[in-house]
């Protein structure tokens, strides 16, 4: 654990309070065709706030992975404080991303919420990117929206002994539309970097470009069979 000060931005402690900034960036303005990545951290540091927790201080660039290698870099400020009160529902995070406000839904999101709110047929898939790396045009959409899925389960079960990041879409099936919205039933793999443990979680999604994402149901799925609950 990082003492108080100054920290070297390309270590674990930075870097791990960014991931969690960037899991917050992702749950507000994540869509289909808009995924944000880490693109560096250049200055972070870390305070002890009392009671409170821990608060980290973070200067740091993100990159729309949608646009690919072309994309600009959007600089972002954050504070992220982790709790140390056993009820915490994840750590606190405020995010200041420059240019933010300007970002709304685009022609692609409308085009895809048309195409597949009634489609002849359900959209099924397993594997995504397969163990070779491969993904389908026509499923990286469908990735898109299960990573922003997860950055709600990966922002609530942060910590200062974790660093989450999806590793795989297991499963993803779609339900019928209810309320006008794309319903999707998914089953995500969550990597802990630090513990190196795979974490299978299950998700029902919706999703439509006016009212953005939303995880209505979440169900952890232990490997073993006698687990109650998930890993701290």
């Amino acid at each position: 654990m990082a003492g108080p000060g100054d920290l070297e931005p390309t270590h674990f402690p930075a870097r791990r309070a960014a991931t969690v900034a960037l899991h917050r960036l992702n749950v507000a303005h994540g869509s289909p065709f808009r995924v944000f990545g880490l693109q560096q951290v250049h200055k972070a540091s870390v305070e002890d706030v009392a009671a409170a927790g821990r608060k980290y201080s973070l200067d740091l660039s993100v990159t729309d992975w949608a646009a690919g290698s072309a994309g600009p870099a959007l600089r972002c400020s954050a504070e992220v404080l982790f709790s140390r009160t056993e009820q915490s529902s994840g750590p606190e995070v405020q995010l200041r991303c420059e240019a933010l406000q300007k970002i709304n839904s685009t022609a692609e999101d409308h085009a895809f919420y048309q195409k597949y709110l009634a489609p002849a047929s359900a959209v099924s898939a397993q594997h995504l990117p397969d163990s070779y790396g491969n993904m389908s045009e026509e499923m990286q959409p469908f990735w898109r929206l299960a990573r922003v899925a997860a950055s709600f389960i990966m922002l609530r079960e942060s910590s200062e002994n974790t660093e989450f990041n999806m590793a795989q879409v297991a499963s993803i099936t779609q339900q019928e539309s209810s309320d006008k919205q794309l319903m999707l039933d998914y089953v995500v793999l969550l990597h802990d970097l630090p513990s190196q443990e795979i974490i299978q979680w299950k998700l029902l999604v919706s999703w439509s470009p006016d009212r953005g994402v939303r995880v209505l149901q979440t169900e952890w799925q232990p490997r073993c069979p006698h687990a109650t609950e998930p890993p701290n």
